[in-house]
């Protein structure tokens, strides 16, 4: 029997403190997820519910992405940006022809937002965390898994390419930029294809079943945030603080619709698409000189190395099976990987690979 570590036995007020940190081994459960597959238990992760037959074009209005028509059982990214252009929430979301599930760091505060934004439209936006439980199946094998569940092979992740320095009216398709296909699962909800595997969105009560049913090994979050570090994949409230643009960390690509029509925040998001690169960027650093204990903190600044003034934040720490002792850190465009760094204790050199 696996030995749960839960992340508030470790720090209660760490904001992944609902979910189980490893189950007694990190390092393996890493290389686990990296070579076969395994599962993680994500449902402490927030979950908006948005029934209702606008809730498509209302969504499209809100937000950075092209939702008009979104075919049911696909899903994509969105941001909902500040007036300023600056991200306020990021979500991942699926349509299954009837709602539109939103999973999100901060459901409360994309509720309120959403609740806002209502009007005379016909939605029924509401939080459905404590009757959903999200599950992640991360690995090499994920078709294999969505096979033995009845709902795979499901394509893998569609991507839109960029378009560079300008807009090319009419050029782009009117659909996301990012394409999850997703499908029902027999024991209610669905799954989604993601670029690290799948999700499944369950009812709560049968959770046990399932993930009895797919007989993986399971995984801890620390495992999951280790290779959600090594892929530079961002994760709002911690990769990013009140002035992020998506720009700077890479949300233009899977959560921006360059050619759909207005929205807030769109000037900022054109203004930077079109004079070039934004005053910041997401960095993958390499710490030096420290142990597990003493890794950098969520927001720990980084400076140059002899100088007080920062040049930018650390994001997410970790200890990968591989990599050593990295982070992501969001940081002034022009630093090189020659640029010495320090965070804290430790060295820091960006990794030189873009």
């Amino acid at each position: 029997m696996l030995s749960a570590v839960p992340v508030a036995a470790l720090d209660p007020n760490d904001p992944d403190a609902g979910a189980v940190a490893h189950y007694g081994d990190p390092a393996r459960e890493q290389r686990l997820l990296d070579t076969a597959a395994g599962l993680v238990d994500r449902s402490h992760t927030g979950v908006l519910g948005v029934p209702g037959a606008d809730r498509l074009g209302w969504l499209h209005s809100l937000t950075t992405q092209h939702l008009a028509g979104l075919a049911p059982w696909t899903g994509s990214e969105l941001l909902v940006l500040s007036p300023h252009g600056h991200v306020e929430h990021h979500a991942v979301l699926t349509d299954d022809g009837e709602t539109t599930w939103l999973d999100t760091g901060d459901a409360p505060g994309l509720l309120g937002f959403l609740e806002r934004m209502r009007f005379l439209m016909r939605v029924e936006p509401a939080e459905v965390t404590a009757d959903w439980a999200l599950l992640s199946i991360v690995g090499p094998q994920t078709d294999e898994v969505l096979i033995s569940l009845g709902v795979g092979p499901l394509l893998p992740p569609d991507l839109l390419s960029v378009p560079e320095a300008k807009f090319a009216t009419g050029s782009v398709p009117p659909r996301p930029t990012a394409v999850y296909a997703a499908g029902r699962l027999a024991q209610g909800g669905w799954a989604r294809r993601m670029p690290y595997g799948a999700d499944l969105l369950v009812p709560r009560p049968v959770v046990p079943a399932v993930v009895e049913d797919l007989g993986l090994p399971m995984a801890g979050i620390w495992a999951f945030e280790a290779l959600r570090v090594a892929a530079r994949r961002p994760r709002a409230g911690f990769e990013t603080d009140h002035k992020t643009l998506p720009a700077e960390v890479g949300w233009t690509g899977p959560a921006v619709h360059l050619e759909k029509g207005c929205y807030r925040g769109q000037e900022t998001i054109a203004r930077v698409h079109h004079l070039g690169r934004p005053p910041r960027k997401l960095a993958l650093l390499h710490l030096d000189g420290i142990t597990t204990d003493e890794l950098p903190a969520r927001h720990t600044p980084v400076l140059l190395e002899g100088g007080e003034r920062p040049v930018g934040f650390v994001g997410t720490a970790v200890r990968h099976h591989e990599l050593g002792m990295i982070a992501l850190a969001v940081v002034k465009q022009n630093l090189t990987p020659d640029s010495a760094l320090r965070v804290g204790p430790s060295t820091a050199r960006i990794d030189p690979e873009p």
